[in-house]
């Protein structure tokens, strides 16, 4: 019964999702108040069904409901509770479901939040978000039923991927989808500006805040899915220009340009045409990570199905969407006619060279992650595009990028000096081209690592000197000086502890420069020297989990011939899916990892085992997460700024345009 109640609340949602796309637009075309009233009713009534409908899936995965077909593909009963709740989306039906119940969510909190927005341009947000909403209900109950029964039911299901049976893949889903959808608002916002032929300061400062948020989930999901590769699969590393991996990048590119000249719009009235693309292209990007997610045309752990018709209708979903967003840009664009005129150097002219920096990398992403598949399709040949691509392509566009990080913030507006900046910025060159000389000497000439050291410490220094200079260090008394700082808006600091997790990361990257491994097999007993510790391996065991054998190594590390610490990796077998699996034991202090990988064992000459080790070495490894973190702080704490939720323009402003329109007066 709950299974039948899930699916009827995706028919009526999609039912919903129609009147959504139709009813408010056309009140909106013909100015009519009731209309137009019906959209946040529509939003708020589609949020609550398809809210039952992933909850009924939820609760069909806790209670082991085998009549359903996608419980029998991804749970099992000895599964533990935790992963079979995360199991409702650690599938393609389920993630959709998920997916389209966060882009239900936020077309319900842009009914709601949006009360101080024209009620015209309100309308046409909400119906192109329903309208993005009833393509993928329709995706997902004509081709990706979540609720399909099964009868006779089989006594126990198949079980979820094991490796995706741990929490940081339980969490990347949502946090991800939180990013893609937050960009699916901006796309509605561009569209409806398109359509009514406008961009002003309001536009932008509605914008900014979607593409803040949007930016900041999609961080911390990206960031996360990181973190779970390093310590999940085994690699020893934290990215490996997976195309799936560069499916997420592609639309935090563009979403950062995006946020940056947002600022503009709103400030200045500036980049109108500009950040209307760039909303369009963020979405885009971001359906197309979908598509190659869902399409099997990637072969990769990320994946989450393999299903050519899938693929095609999201194909179709995506020229629908984007292309006639695309058409409707070529059409309407022309009309915008830009304004705030700014001098090269300005805080406008450095958000400029920021954008055209971030949309180089991006093509060159695009380019290595689609060329291989494009070659396939039109000759047949295959090839690989891997990291020396991508690295040296885009090191040359992410320096300057980084240098000015640092510079932009302290520019003026409209028109600047550049030569006061750099005066303000002297002690942080001075801490930048210290530690890349430093860093020469110790580390034997290593030009990258040193370059990425300074880069990260140029970019802390540089936000530092961001609060600083607006705190009026240097002019002003210090406590006077302390006073402005904690007056400073929350977006002010926010943008500079954004800055500052992009060097922690950066910090973090160049001390993976430096990593060492080694590769050895040992008996229990014997020991090696590796990293400036004794690895010596105690012994390998068996154990017996909830739904899984494995061969335990326990590894001690001494220093000094005294124990320091003790390591345990493993290998697991889960017998319901005939997989087998990394777990891998990592010793951190913050500052590096000692990470220790399991392999087969393996007899050696005397036909004594030997357990196969790979041991790694990964100095300032947690930065990496840190920074990103840092990051994601920052952008949350720009959003909890008071100016960001209080609408531009204020409603008794915009009741009274709108009587103006109307040839009234306001009440």
């Amino acid at each position: 019964m709950i299974p039948e109640i899930g699916h009827f609340a995706l028919i009526i949602a999609l039912t919903l999702a129609v009147a959504q796309s139709i009813v408010p637009l056309w009140g909106a075309q013909r100015a009519d108040a009731r209309l137009m009233a019906s959209a946040a009713p529509l939003a708020f009534a589609g949020f609550l069904a398809v809210a039952i409908s992933f909850f009924a899936l939820m609760y069909s995965y806790a209670v082991n409901d085998t009549s359903v077909i996608n419980v029998i593909q991804n749970s099992h009963s000895a599964k533990p509770m935790l992963y079979k709740l995360t199991g409702t989306w650690g599938n393609h039906e389920g993630s959709m479901v998920l997916w389209v119940m966060v882009l239900a969510g936020c077309s319900a909190a842009v009914a709601g939040f949006g009360r101080d927005l024209p009620s015209g341009l309100k309308s046409r947000v909400l119906a192109v978000l329903g309208l993005i909403s009833l393509g993928f209900l329709a995706f997902i109950l004509f081709t990706s039923n979540p609720f399909e029964r099964v009868w006779p039911p089989p006594p126990d299901g198949q079980g979820l991927n094991p490796l995706l049976q741990d929490i940081g893949l339980a969490i990347h889903p949502p946090l991800l989808y939180l990013g893609y959808v937050g960009y699916a608002v901006t796309f509605a916002f561009a569209v409806a500006a398109l359509i009514e032929g406008r961009v002003d300061a309001a536009w932008g400062r509605w914008v900014r805040p979607w593409s803040l948020a949007a930016w900041s989930f999609l961080t911390l999901g990206i960031s996360i899915g990181s973190w779970w590769a390093y310590y999940e699969l085994g690699w020893g590393g934290y990215w490996f220009w997976d195309p799936v991996e560069n499916a997420s990048l592609l639309p935090w590119l563009i979403g950062t340009a995006l946020l940056h000249s947002a600022i503009v719009v709103e400030k200045r009235e500036a980049l109108k045409i500009w950040t209307v693309l760039l909303a369009l292209l963020a979405f885009g990007l971001s359906l197309l990570g979908t598509f190659l997610v869902r399409s099997g045309v990637l072969n990769s752990v990320h994946a989450f199905a393999s299903d050519p018709d899938r693929g095609v209708f999201i194909l179709g979903l995506l020229a629908v969407y984007v292309g006639g967003a695309f058409a409707l840009f070529a059409w309407r664009a022309p009309a915008m006619a830009p304004q705030g005129a700014f001098a090269p150097i300005s805080r406008e002219g450095g958000i400029v060279l920021n954008n055209l920096l971030l949309c180089c990398i991006t093509a060159v992403v695009f380019v290595g992650t689609l060329y291989p598949l494009f070659l396939d399709l039109l000759t047949g040949q295959m090839i690989s595009v891997g990291p020396p691509f991508y690295n040296m392509a885009s090191f040359p566009l992410a320096l300057p990028l980084v240098v000015a990080m640092a510079a932009g913030p302290l520019l003026s507006w409209k028109r600047a000096e550049i030569w006061p900046v750099l005066q303000r910025l002297w002690w942080a060159a001075c801490i930048a081209l210290g530690t890349f000389i430093i860093s020469l000497a110790i580390l034997g000439w290593q030009v990258l690592p040193a370059l990425g050291f300074a880069a990260g410490l140029w970019l802390i220094a540089g936000a530092a000197t961001d609060i600083a200079d607006r705190a009026g260090v240097g002019r002003t008394r210090l406590a006077n000086a302390w006073n402005r700082a904690k007056g400073l808006p929350r977006a002010a600091w926010g943008a500079a502890i954004a800055h500052a997790g992009m060097g922690v990361t950066i910090l973090g990257v160049a001390g993976m420069g430096l990593a060492s491994e080694r590769l050895i097999s040992l008996q229990p007993g014997q020991s090696t020297q590796f990293a400036g510790f004794e690895w010596r391996l105690e012994g390998v065991r068996d154990n017996i989990g909830p739904n899984w054998t494995e061969r335990k190594a326990t590894i001690t590390l001494l220093r000094d011939g005294e124990a320091v610490h003790v390591m345990t990796p493993s290998r697991r077998f889960f017998p319901t899916g005939r997989m087998t699996t990394t777990q891998i034991s990592i010793r951190t202090n913050f500052v590096r990892d000692l990470y220790a990988v399991l392999g087969e064992e393996r007899p050696n000459a005397e036909g004594v085992n030997e357990a196969v080790l790979r041991l790694h070495y990964n100095p300032l490894a947690p930065w990496i997460w840190i920074g990103a973190g840092i990051m994601a702080l920052g952008g949350g704490l720009s959003l909890s700024d008071r100016r960001m939720r209080v609408a531009a323009p204020t409603r008794r402003r915009r009741e009274a345009e709108e009587a103006a329109r109307a040839g009234g007066s306001p009440a």
